[in-house]
C-alpha cells in the first residue's frame, strides 16, 4: 500500500466526519466540515447531519443551530438526524 493516496471527496469526508462524531471529537468534526466548505467541496445531508450531531453531543447548541440554518439556506435536504440533533441541542441548553 505504499504510495497509495486517498482522494478527498464528499464520501471520504462524510465517513471521517461520522467517525469523529461517534468518537466524541466535535471540534475535529467541525474543523473538517469547515475545511470542506473552504475547499468548496459538496456538503450533503450526511456531512451536515454528522457535524450537527457532533455539536449537539458536545453541548454546542449555537454551532448546531448555525449549521442547521446554513444547511437549509444551501438547500441541502435536512433529515431526521439533523432535525433531532438541533432540537436536542437547543433543549439541553434550555434554548427553546
Amino acid at each position: 500500500m505504499a504510495g497509495t493516496r486517498l482522494e478527498l471527496d464528499t464520501i471520504t469526508c462524510g465517513a471521517t466526519l461520522s467517525a469523529c462524531e461517534k468518537g466524541g471529537q466535535w471540534e475535529k468534526t467541525f474543523q473538517i466540515f469547515e475545511d470542506m466548505v473552504e475547499y468548496q467541496m459538496e456538503c450533503n445531508t450526511i456531512t451536515c447531519s454528522s457535524t450537527i450531531s457532533a455539536c449537539e453531543k458536545a453541548g454546542e447548541w449555537p454551532k448546531a443551530l448555525q449549521l442547521f440554518a446554513a444547511m437549509l439556506l444551501s438547500k441541502v435536504e435536512a433529515d431526521t438526524i439533523a432535525f433531532n440533533a438541533v432540537i436536542s441541542a437547543c433543549e439541553k441548553a434550555g434554548q427553546w
